[in-house]
């Protein structure tokens, strides 16, 4: 891993990206921009209470106001501030149109690892999650929601990296090892 890279691990809720992240930053000591950071400062401007409803109406209407990037765009500052001395890893990158800012801005820098767990193991995970657990339904609300308004599924299709998240968080960090190896 001679050259710089931006890394944006993408993947359905409760699919293991954070765990993910927090992994390879350990691995690594790449920092990490999180595009979600956009929603909270967001909603505590407006003194919102931080639960699923409040998350998901500020996350639309940020993207209504500067339109189905803007999470990429707020982003990119602090994206570029890193990239300058480092390879940085990118956590809640969900649209379409942010992967198409992301490759507009850094080309074959930015590349894209997609962590896929079955409903069943995701939903499991988010009912026992300790801060703000989801249930079945909030689970697959929020799923159809950022299928259907956010355009999540572009870039889980276009990963350039799949690893399979259904195993324990040993298996996940074996293959996360075996990703490192290979990744260039």
């Amino acid at each position: 891993m001679n050259k710089k890279k931006i890394l944006a691990i993408v993947g359905l809720t409760g699919s293991g990206k954070t765990e993910t992240v927090e992994y390879l930053m350990k691995k690594t000591g790449w920092p990490k921009v999180y595009f979600g950071d956009a929603t909270f400062d967001e909603m505590k401007k407006n003194g919102l209470e931080i639960n699923e409803i409040n998350e998901r109406k500020t996350r639309e209407e940020i993207r209504k106001n500067l339109g189905m990037g803007a999470y990429a765009i707020l982003s990119l500052p602090k994206v570029k501030n890193f990239f300058e001395t480092s390879s940085v890893f990118v956590e809640s990158l969900y649209s379409w149109e942010e992967y198409l800012e992301m490759k507009k801005e850094f080309g074959d820098d930015f590349r894209v690892l997609a962590i896929m767990s079955s409903l069943e193991t995701r939903i499991k995970r988010m009912a026992s999650r300790p801060h703000r657990p989801l249930t079945r339904e909030e689970l697959i609300s929020r799923e159809y929601s950022q299928i259907e308004n956010l355009h999540q599924a572009g870039p889980i299709a276009c990963a350039d990296f799949i690893v399979v998240n259904d195993g324990t968080r040993e298996d996940l960090f074996k293959k996360l090892d075996d990703l490192l190896v290979n990744f260039s």
